[in-house]
């Protein structure tokens, strides 16, 4: 495991000198190519940059609302927080921190699950405002403001007949989610969501104290492209609107069943991993599984009531769960399965991991096992079929590589109620983060990988968890795009000049 830090990197750079570009374990001075290739970058200096756009700082009666992510367990103070109402005003924000030194994270819609999208002491470049929508029906082009969150997305598609993939809470960022690669109920049926992304504008550091706008497509900085489908999240540069290359969806059938308990878990994950992994790619389903009760959800696109039950008909002869099915658009079934953040959980703890294999006995028993004793009833195991439309990499490829798993899968620990003051301990807290710790070693014999939107903090050998053989690549795109490594937090990739 290497050790790529931020507290590292900035020990290491404080030592090298200002500015300097420094990779794990080598002074700056001593990098291969590092000098090089930042004298090769543009020298000129920039203007004072002034902050654009809405500026929230300490002493403002809104600034407690704005340092609070959705997750509560997380308490920051950042100096400074930008709500960009423009590019220009990232491109201000930008070359103002690179200008003053101060330390920056890109946020959009705050779910960052280890708190990563705020800082102590710097600027948060927030995007949540640029919430433009131009969607192009005759080419099925749709250009989304990166600040539009999924149940946004998903509404302004679905009213034109058409979607793209998205993850199952409306609340998260639409951009966040599919710079991660991206994954929900329509995965099987048209892959991951950052397949269907075509193009970005990006504002990346620029000479030594600058910042400027490009486009990452086909055509241009194809190789950025390929590192936004999968590895997009703060490491490149700052994402402000997202090009998709949408697909038809006029209606869907859902599906919810509901077994009361436990008790059915061995045979229902049994005969949803026989069936659901392997059916009709236009179905996807998850499985979420409290203490309390098991529940299958399945969304078919272009299906019937009839045609849902009898895909799942497998599953749903085991026990006796009560099920309903919703035939409609989209955007009203997705919007009608929302739950508001006012009743969620204050406290978040997740783990995250695919499998490649299917569980054995064992494995589930040890699922059953931690899910009786879990601390909330919130508390979850979900997992996400795969296959389908996922093995398929899009034009151009991706560094999203998790293309072969049977099913993504994560332990979620959800305590406390919402109060608005993130890092109050609670007195479930260590409760949780040990039951999510235990759970996640426990499964380790059964799952390989991890999902870089899901972070896994405590993880040896990270890089390969999230990008497999792509890292190397990523690394030296990050070189070419960042060489002074400006994004950078506990889980960034460095740049590599070699």
């Amino acid at each position: 495991m290497h050790d790529y830090s931020r507290r590292g990197l900035l020990k290491a750079t404080a030592a090298a000198g200002a500015g300097a570009v420094v990779l794990p374990g080598v002074a700056a001075a001593e990098a291969p190519g590092a000098s090089a290739a930042i004298a090769g970058a543009e020298d000129a200096k920039c203007k004072p940059a002034k902050l654009t756009g809405r500026i929230v700082r300490p002493a403002d009666p809104g600034y407690a609302d704005a340092s609070l992510g959705w997750d509560e367990l997380f308490a920051h103070y950042p100096l400074v927080i930008v709500y960009a109402q423009n590019t220009q005003d990232v491109v201000n924000a930008l070359t103002w921190a690179r200008q003053n030194n101060v330390a920056l994270r890109v946020r959009s819609g705050g779910h960052s699950l280890e708190g990563w999208s705020n800082v102590d002491n710097g600027i948060v470049i927030d995007v949540s405002e640029l919430k433009s929508v131009h969607i192009d029906t005759a080419t099925r082009t749709a250009v989304l403001g990166a600040g539009l969150n999924q149940l946004e997305g998903v509404t302004a598609l679905a009213k034109k007949d058409l979607a793209v993939t998205t993850g199952t809470e409306g609340t998260v960022g639409l951009s966040g989610a599919t710079l991660g690669g991206g994954l929900g109920f329509l995965v099987r049926y048209l892959g991951m969501a950052c397949d269907s992304l075509t193009g970005a504008e990006v504002v990346v550091p620029s000479g030594a104290d600058c910042a400027k706008v490009i486009k990452a497509d086909l055509k241009n900085n194809s190789d950025l492209l390929w590192a936004l489908r999968g590895a997009g999240n703060g490491n490149f540069g700052i994402v402000t609107s997202l090009t998709y290359k949408a697909s038809p969806l006029k209606s869907v059938a859902y599906l919810q069943a509901t077994w009361e308990g436990i008790g059915d878990l061995h045979g229902v994950f049994d005969a949803w991993q026989r069936t659901a992994l392997f059916a009709d790619k236009r179905l996807g389903t998850q499985l979420e599984i409290h203490r309390n009760q098991t529940l299958l959800f399945g969304v078919l696109a272009e299906g019937s009531a009839e045609e849902v039950k009898a895909l799942l008909a497998p599953i749903l002869s085991v026990g006796s769960p009560s099920v309903s099915v919703q035939v409609g658009n989209w955007g009203d079934v997705y919007a009608g399965f929302q739950i508001p953040t006012s009743a969620e959980p204050g406290s978040w703890k997740f783990f995250s991991q695919f499998s490649s294999k299917p569980f054995p006995k064992k494995a589930i028993s040890i699922v059953a096992s931690f899910m009786r004793d879990a601390p909330t009833d919130d508390s979850n195991f979900f997992t996400q079929a795969f296959g389908g439309a996922v093995r398929k990499e899009p034009r151009g490829g991706s560094s999203f590589p998790h293309r072969d798993t049977l099913f993504y899968s994560e332990q979620g620990a959800g305590w406390g109620p919402r109060t608005g003051q993130p890092g109050v301990c609670d007195p479930l807290t260590p409760q949780a983060q040990a039951w999510i710790a235990e759970f996640s070693q426990a499964m380790r014999p059964y799952v390989d990988g991890a999902y870089v939107n899901v972070p896994n903090i405590g993880m040896q050998d990270w890089e390969t968890a999230y990008w497999g053989s792509n890292f190397d690549r990523l690394r030296k795109i990050k070189a070419k795009y960042d060489p002074r490594n400006v994004f950078q937090y506990e889980q960034s990739i460095p740049p590599a000049f070699c």
